[in-house]
């Protein structure tokens, strides 16, 4: 098989995780080989918000990458959530492995799935998300994940470069850029895992309108901007209302923004009223309306794999999102989803994620 050739510049960076005991509790000796890179986009030159057009990758090679040099492996796309940077993945909670611990010990355990190729993506902006989109509000991180990581990373190394043998999982915008990515480009993605991805909009997003609207009432004269101005300047997310506002016009920012670049809001921010013309931009996004389109339906029937969980108190209701996402994919004829609720909330569910990868490994695998 000819490799295509790389679309985009890209040096290494070394291993991300040195610097660290690899002992616990600061670290764990890996039997797979995890790699950082930085990639030079072009896509993502003069982007909106003026964010960096060099991103890092991080790529995790599982055991016997090294030691099969003749063999090659399915892909899987590990994308991350609002506000997330590729370098948080080594973060630790207390008592809890990282993630890439974890996709480490599911590759190396007893009872391994199919070894395949996890790469890390960072599409983080300045707003604090992109969802995977191309927008004239962030940037083209659609056309940056799907036709620059993907040619990079089939360039680069040993992966079975075809749709058939690669995956994207993710959790809260990163499960809703594992709906919305397949169903966009079913062409390179036969499977997808969506841990309280976004979805069914209304009851996701909608209920923050009101709380955006009195926040910007009560402190910043009805203005987003005022906001936008005050966080540059002092800590983020020290507000209880923080989170909702950031939330909201990042959202709009990815959804509802102008060919010129004017980010329009769905609703008013002097009542939290629903702009329907607006609104209607966002609803158009909702993986469950888009999977219900044609394109929508042909894109899910072509899956090989639908992976669908939540906590069932999520905060964002995402538990009701998957519920309907499983919904529209039994209603287009796809491939019948794994689909699981389990008890908790949006956070501290990291632990899904070797579910999920191998749920894909072994689908992707054949």
């Amino acid at each position: 098989m000819t490799r295509p050739d790389p679309i985009v510049d890209s040096r290494p960076l070394g291993d991300p995780l040195g610097g660290l005991p690899q002992a616990p509790p600061w670290g764990r000796s890996f039997a797979g080989r995890l790699q950082a890179h930085a990639l030079s986009s072009r896509v993502l030159e003069g982007n909106p918000l003026g964010d960096p057009a060099e991103r890092p990758v991080w790529v995790y090679l599982p055991p016997g990458y090294e030691a099969e040099p003749e063999r090659r492996f399915p892909t899987i796309y590990l994308i991350q959530g609002m506000t997330g940077q590729v370098d948080m993945w080594r973060n630790r909670a207390s008592l809890r492995r990282t993630v890439p611990e974890l996709i480490d010990e599911l590759f190396a355990g007893e009872g391994a799935p199919p070894p395949a190729i996890v790469v890390m993506v960072d599409c983080w902006t300045s707003v604090g998300g992109s969802q995977y989109l191309d927008s004239p509000g962030t940037g083209r991180y659609h056309t940056y994940l799907c036709e620059e990581v993907v040619a990079w990373v089939d360039a680069t190394f040993r992966t079975r470069a075809d749709r058939l043998h690669r995956g994207i999982t993710g959790k809260s915008s990163g499960g809703y850029g594992a709906m919305i990515t397949p169903l966009l480009r079913p062409d390179l993605f036969a499977g997808l895992a969506t841990h309280a991805g976004d979805a069914l909009f209304e009851v996701c997003y909608q209920s923050e309108f009101a709380e955006c609207a009195r926040a910007l009432r009560e402190r910043y004269d009805g203005s987003f901007e005022r906001f936008r101005d005050e966080l540059r300047a002092r800590p983020a997310l020290a507000r209880p209302e923080d989170a909702a506002l950031i939330n909201e016009w990042a959202m709009a920012a990815c959804y509802s923004t102008d060919a010129d670049g004017t980010v329009r809001l769905p609703f008013d921010i002097a009542t939290g009223e629903l702009v329907p013309e607006v609104w209607a931009r966002w609803l158009r996004w909702d993986p469950v309306r888009f999977g219900r389109t044609p394109e929508g339906v042909a894109a899910l029937r072509s899956l090989r794999a639908i992976y669908i969980d939540a906590g069932t108190g999520d905060e964002y209701h995402l538990d009701l999102g998957a519920e309907a996402f499983r919904h529209t994919c039994r209603a287009a004829g796809a491939v019948e989803p794994f689909f699981e609720l389990f008890e908790a909330k949006h956070g501290a569910i990291e632990y899904r994620y070797p579910i999920a990868i191998r749920y894909l490994a072994e689908r992707l695998a054949s």
